[in-house]
């Protein structure tokens, strides 16, 4: 664990660091999975959407 000491012999402590890396852009297959994940839930919401308006 990392610290310092000042004068007074009061400890303060720093939290660890993660790692940096860099993210990878989605690729065709991925981008295509997350358009038809989105036009499931907008069909989805759209049906809790209704199903509210006909029960109020």
């Amino acid at each position: 664990m990392r610290y310092t000491t000042d004068d007074q012999g009061l400890l303060n402590n720093f939290a660890a660091e993660p790692e940096v890396y860099f993210a990878e852009p989605p690729t065709k297959s991925e981008k295509v999975r997350y358009t038809i994940q989105a036009a499931i839930a907008t069909v989805f919401l759209g049906v809790v959407g209704y199903v509210a308006y006909l029960a109020s």
